[in-house]
């Protein structure tokens, strides 16, 4: 055996180690979620469950209203995608390729923001949001995302939009366009990779933020899907196979959004260039 299939080797096997680290917790929790109370809290655990009880779900459900708290989080999630992509994408085609005064300087204003935690602007955030009488809503959860989507967002589109040649912008402009055009019919297309992965960040950060929420929205009908599983877990009379059912509710569908949008991600890349 030679050293490149050792190699190989050694390396197949770190991978198929790294997987079973990160997908044996999601395993524990959907096979917790599927024992009763006894089962769940039996030694030596159980690995394999013999029966599988399914109306656990049914009783989760039954218990919180889990599916107008997915509800509920969507409806932050899809204005704030928007908000994110577009001004994240327009703040980094300005950084990338419109010339400005101290545009350099503006640039690193915008970086040094990510070193500062967000739990230090919490509570002056909070205040101004009081002042606007907007708490008990969902626009202080949506409106940030349209003032430039975040300083890490704008830039990992900023440095995607480095590695894309003048020349197309350059040949835009001799047909007549202008900055926005190139920016539309021009860019957008070829960013699309970074793009999703911006997309996809923001769509996770919203769906398990916790805080953020928590001290936004006091009525229990708006409560999104990270509150309703709190909501769960501090009820006393909730046994530990239901709070992992409600778990598996929460976890699920940001799996397949991911699954859907490392489809695309991994398209955009494989389709994305310059063809000389």
């Amino acid at each position: 055996m030679n050293y490149r299939v050792r190699g190989r080797i050694a390396v197949y096997s770190l991978l198929v180690l790294f997987a079973f680290l990160f997908l044996f917790p999601i395993y524990w929790i959907l096979r917790s979620s599927l024992l009763d109370f006894g089962e769940i809290m039996s030694y030596p655990p159980i690995l394999f469950p013999s029966a599988l009880r399914v109306e656990n779900y049914d009783e989760v459900l039954n218990r919180v209203d889990f599916l107008q708290y997915i509800l509920n989080t969507f409806i932050i999630i899809v204005p704030v995608l928007v908000g994110v992509g577009l001004t994240s994408s327009l703040a980094a085609f300005g950084f990338a390729r419109i010339e400005f005064p101290l545009k350099d300087f503006w640039f690193s204003l915008v970086i040094m923001t990510i070193l500062l935690p967000s739990i230090v602007t919490l509570v002056p955030t909070y205040m101004g949001w009081t002042e606007l009488h907007l708490t008990n809503s969902y626009l202080p959860l949506i409106l940030p995302a349209f003032f430039g989507g975040g300083a890490f967002n704008i830039f990992l589109l900023r440095q995607f939009l480095l590695t894309i040649p003048r020349d197309l912008d350059e040949s835009a402009v001799m047909d007549g366009a202008g900055f926005f055009t190139i920016y539309s019919r021009v860019i957008m297309p070829l960013v699309r990779p970074a793009l999703v992965a911006v997309l996809l960040f923001t769509f996770v950060g919203v769906w398990n933020d916790f805080l953020g929420q928590l001290v936004y929205l006091n009525d229990q009908d708006k409560y999104t899907v990270a509150l309703g599983l709190s909501t769960l877990r501090s009820n006393l009379t909730s046994p530990m196979h239901l709070i992992m059912a409600g778990t598996m509710i929460m976890v699920v569908p940001a799996v397949v959004v991911f699954l859907i949008g490392q489809r695309y991600f991994t398209e955009g890349i494989a389709t994305t260039g310059i063809k000389g």
